[in-house]
């Protein structure tokens, strides 16, 4: 659990890291312009890197499947690993023109495909290796780990305001930080080519290895369902656990640190909560717990959003309660969807529905939400989040609860 935590930590550390800089990166990779049509377009590059998550989704995860867990985690970091290098020694725009954001564009796109056979394979394996009666416990270690690494993101943003000048940070402090995540993307990938294979897929390794489309093909109605539950979380999640301060300190740079710090104790609290949000999934349930998630998104969206100020008041309050509403979900993420397959698919079957969501709902929440505020139509943007939260909603519905069965010995209806 700790040597998955830490990788997938310094995972999501490197892929958050491009969110929390986009406001001040942008102007390097772009042609000149205002700072919003900069933002906007760097956004769209964010936007592009998840659209090839689901690739990652389909071939990464299945690789998982087929070779191992580890194997599988380890060419994911190494992925997200090449991606940093890449953004902290690209040339800017000035020096090489439209080769700038193409080179963005092509990190993104490397960092995309990690990250979308990531949630499926790290899933797998905390679920695998969880002791009986414990797989909410051990599924919580996921988004903690998650949250730590945009902790780290966001800490790393704090500290280079406060050290630099903001003239130093745009001309070169905003490298740091990729240049930071390359090195920390070889620590992961030494942690992980020293994990051992979970006693449940060794029951399976032997077994002839099935095709990249097998858990969609064999088990259509979970993949769907994995679809359905993921269009409301990952928009939530992304909105709440990464966009939301970047958004506000976009309205009002002078208070970026506060911000900063007010975003810093809303993940740390998030953090404590999970561990305990996924225990008790161990006692009443994952389908319970993912009910509550969805129909309090679908009622507190509209609050919540319309609430938020340009302050650290604000955001600390906001992000904090969106963030505890996302606990239902966090907490048990990857054992509930681990409990929708089969070994033998279980990575496959995860990957593809859940990437697929993830790029067309959680990829394009930060653009959708800024090309609303650009034509003046930002309020409905809290209604579009209620919609999918509702949508999910519904799909949680016809899930099933398997939480006393024994992973090796599921039996899923096709």
């Amino acid at each position: 659990m700790l040597g998955t935590g830490l990788g997938n930590a310094i995972e999501w550390y490197d892929w958050n890291i491009y969110a929390v800089f986009s406001v001040v990166f942008a102007p390097a990779f772009f042609s000149a312009g205002t700072g919003v049509s900069n933002l906007i377009q760097a956004l769209l590059v964010f936007a592009v890197g998840f659209f090839f998550r689901p690739l990652g989704g389909l071939v990464l995860a299945a690789l998982s499947d087929r070779v191992g867990r580890r194997a599988g985690l380890s060419l994911m970091i190494g992925l997200m690993a090449a991606g940093s290098t890449a953004i902290a020694v690209s040339p800017t725009y000035e020096q090489i023109g439209l080769f700038a954001p193409l080179l963005l564009l092509i990190a993104r796109i490397a960092q995309g495909l990690s990250t979308g056979g990531e949630f499926a394979a790290a899933s797998t394996y905390l679920a695998e290796v969880a002791p009986p009666g414990k797989r909410g416990l051990y599924s919580s270690a996921f988004y903690i780990s998650t949250a730590l690494g945009t902790i780290a993101a966001v800490l790393t943003s704090f500290l280079l305001r406060a050290a630099l000048t903001p003239e130093q940070l745009a001309a070169w402090g905003w490298r740091v930080p990729f240049a930071l995540g390359a090195v920390l993307g070889l620590v992961g990938l030494w942690i992980r080519l020293g994990l051992e294979e979970s006693d449940v897929y060794a029951s399976v390794k032997n077994e002839p290895p099935v095709s990249m489309f097998a858990g969609l093909r064999r088990y259509p109605i979970a993949s769907l369902q994995v679809f359905g539950m993921t269009v409301g979380i990952t928009t939530w999640y992304y909105v709440f656990a990464v966009y939301l301060p970047v958004s506000a300190k976009a309205a009002d740079p002078t208070a970026a640190g506060s911000i900063d710090v007010a975003s810093l104790a809303a993940l740390a609290l998030f953090c404590l909560a999970l561990p305990l949000f996924g225990r008790a999934s161990d006692r009443f349930g994952r389908r319970r717990w993912m009910l509550l998630f969805c129909g309090l998104g679908t009622v507190t969206a509209l609050p919540l959003l319309d609430s938020l100020r340009p302050t650290a008041t604000s955001v600390f309050v906001v992000q904090l309660l969106g963030l505890l509403i996302f606990a239902f979900y966090g907490a048990i993420a990857p054992t509930l969807m681990s409990e929708m397959f089969p070994t033998e698919v279980r990575a496959a079957g995860i990957g593809l529905p859940y990437a697929l969501a993830v790029a067309v709902f959680g990829g394009t929440a930060p653009y959708v939400l800024e090309w609303m505020a650009d034509i003046g139509q930002r309020h409905l943007f809290s209604w579009y989040v209620a919609a999918l939260c509702l949508a999910s909603l519904l799909t949680s519905l016809t899930i099933v609860d398997r939480r006393h069965e024994d992973l090796r010995d599921l039996r899923i209806s096709r």
